[in-house]
Parts: C-alpha cells; sequence; structure tokens
C-alpha cells in the first residue's frame, strides 16, 4: 500500500464538504483531480469510500471509520511540520549541559535565562560536575555541551578554550585594597581562602607561595568560590578567586547600593584557571546546541575583556 499525504488530505475535505465540487473549491484543484485522486485511493486502499445516491455522494460505514484514522494521521503530520520547523528556527529543542560548579552557581544561570527569553519550548538538563567527570561525559556523548576546565586534546570531543586567571578577593576596608596587584609577599603568613587540592589553582598557589620562599597560610578549603566571599567580607581572609566568580559578583555590585565590599586584584604571578567548551566530536551539534555554545562562548569572552582590564 502507497498512501500519500495528499490522497488523505483531499478525502478529508471532500468528506467535511460532503461534494467533490466544493472540495476541489476548497483546495483550489479542479474536479477531475479530486476525483482522480479519491480513485487512486480506493484502489489502494481496495475498499469503496463513497456511493452516488440520487445525484448525492455518501459516504460509505468504511469512508467515516477511515476518516478518523486519516484525520490522526494529519494532525500528527502538522504537530511534526511545527516541531521541525521550530528546530530550524530554534525555537525548539533539548539542551544537556554539565558544567563545573564554579559556573554553575551563578553565571551559567544568568546565561541560560537569557538565552531562553524567546524560546518556550527549549528544555534544558543540567548537571554540576567534575572537569574530570564532564569529559568523560561529552566523550561518551551523554551531554550536549559541557564546560570545564580546559583538557588535554581528545579525539572524542571538540574544544573551545579560554584563558582565563584567578583574581585575589579582599575586603574592601583591608590596607591591601589600595594596591593595584596583589603578589605572594603580600599574603605572607596572611589567612586564605582556596579551592580544594584538586582543583588546579590549589597546586599552582602553593608552587607561588613556595618559589617566592614566603608561609602561606591556609585558614578555609572550598569546593567553590562563592561561599569564601563571605568570609572576605567579614575581614577573616582574603581568598584566590576564579575569574567568573569575580566578575558575577562584581556585576552584583553594580547594580547594587552602596560601596563594594569586595575588591579583586590581579594576582602575580598568574594563577591560571582556563576554561573550555566541550561538544562531542562523534555526533552533529543541534541547531538550538551550537546558537547557545556561541552565545555561551561570546559571554565568557566578554569576561576575560571586562577582568583583564584589571589585570593589564
Amino acid at each position: 500500500m502507497n498512501l500519500s499525504i495528499r490522497q488523505l488530505a483531499t478525502f478529508r475535505e471532500v468528506m467535511r464538504c460532503g461534494s467533490i465540487s466544493e472540495a476541489a473549491r476548497t483546495l483550489g484543484r479542479t474536479q477531475p483531480a479530486i476525483s482522480s485522486t479519491i480513485s487512486g485511493l480506493e484502489t489502494e486502499l481496495e475498499l469503496k469510500l463513497f456511493v452516488r445516491e440520487q445525484g448525492r455522494l455518501v459516504p460509505t460505514p468504511e469512508a467515516e471509520f477511515f476518516l478518523e484514522e486519516a484525520d490522526a494521521i494529519l494532525k500528527r503530520l502538522e504537530i511534526s511540520k511545527r516541531t521541525l520547523r521550530g528546530l530550524a528556527n530554534r525555537e525548539q529543542g533539548q539542551l544537556r549541559i554539565a558544567c563545573i560548579p564554579e559556573v554553575v552557581e551563578d553565571f551559567l544561570p544568568d546565561v541560560i535565562s537569557r538565552f531562553l527569553s524567546d524560546k518556550t519550548k527549549v528544555n534544558i538538563a543540567l548537571a554540576s560536575k567534575s572537569s574530570a567527570e564532564i569529559e568523560d561525559l561529552i566523550a561518551a556523548q551523554h551531554f550536549d555541551i559541557g564546560i570545564a576546565e580546559t583538557p588535554k586534546v581528545r579525539s572524542s570531543f571538540d574544544q573551545l578554550d579560554f584563558e582565563l586567571e584567578c583574581m585575589c578577593a579582599l575586603s574592601s576596608s583591608d590596607p591591601l585594597a589600595s594596591k593595584e596587584v596583589i603578589t605572594p609577599a603580600d599574603l605572607d603568613g596572611y589567612p586564605l581562602a582556596l579551592l580544594h587540592p584538586e582543583h588546579r589553582s590549589h597546586k599552582q598557589t602553593l608552587d607561588r607561595f613556595r618559589d617566592t620562599g614566603v608561609q602561606i597560610n591556609q585558614r578555609f578549603e572550598l569546593q567553590t568560590s562563592k561561599p569564601g566571599l563571605k568570609f572576605v567580607e567579614a575581614g577573616l581572609c582574603a581568598l584566590i578567586c576564579d575569574m567568573v566568580t569575580a566578575f558575577k559578583t562584581q556585576e552584583i555590585y553594580k547594580h547594587g547600593f552602596g560601596p563594594p565590599l569586595i575588591v579583586f586584584r590581579p594576582f602575580r604571578p598568574r594563577i591560571q584557571n582556563n576554561l573550555s567548551i566541550l561538544t562531542p566530536t562523534h555526533r552533529p551539534i543541534s541547531i538550538v546546541a551550537k546558537e547557545f555554545s556561541d552565545t555561551l562562548g561570546k559571554r565568557i569572552s566578554g569576561i576575560r575583556s571586562s577582568m583583564i582590564r584589571l589585570v593589564v
């Protein structure tokens, strides 16, 4: 059996109109063309769908039953067309995003919210994972996009790298806040908050202090930088902070009331905290995922451009 969409649509219109001539006018076709289409459909179905009674076109019981089937098929087709049109126009789809904790707290939800403002039918699955987990999840094609610390190059995912660095967060009332750049010598014996030992910034920080020959006084160990900002506000410590968290905190202060309670200063020698956007190599990226990846990349580049003014 080889039914066509035109046959189904023509049959439905004849059933609705009750005549070949009216269906022809509605569809913008000739009466012979409509009659030929119905005849071909009856041949395919091996069923008589209409009979003539006193010059009137009367549907058979089989036609009444088949109308439900034809209508369901055509409605499903229309839904599919709208869905595909929405995908092409980036209005529909699903995004699975895996992200490291320091980016997922404030920055990424803000980017997603702006991205979805005109995309009411795009759904998001968001997971907070370690960089190592994200690499494996993207390589296994379980997620569409990953945001992680810059990994070693692998053939199983593509990566777009961003050179970021850590900042030193200080209470605005701290005398060190007047300095343009903070060095290990400035923090000799000073209480510090650092990210956990598995984070790449941790070892780099220890190395900078050791190479300078000054004492490091780690008072707080953190999973992400954000909780440490409260300790900095209270004057309990300085914080070696990732650039994304520093940027978001400055943005909050810009739109708040009163002077900032925390200032961010470049730390030298530099502590790298590079990020990468990861996508699976062996699966084509969807239209909506590509657009989001581009949007995310611009936002991360904007962070570096904004914060680098403090660094230069």
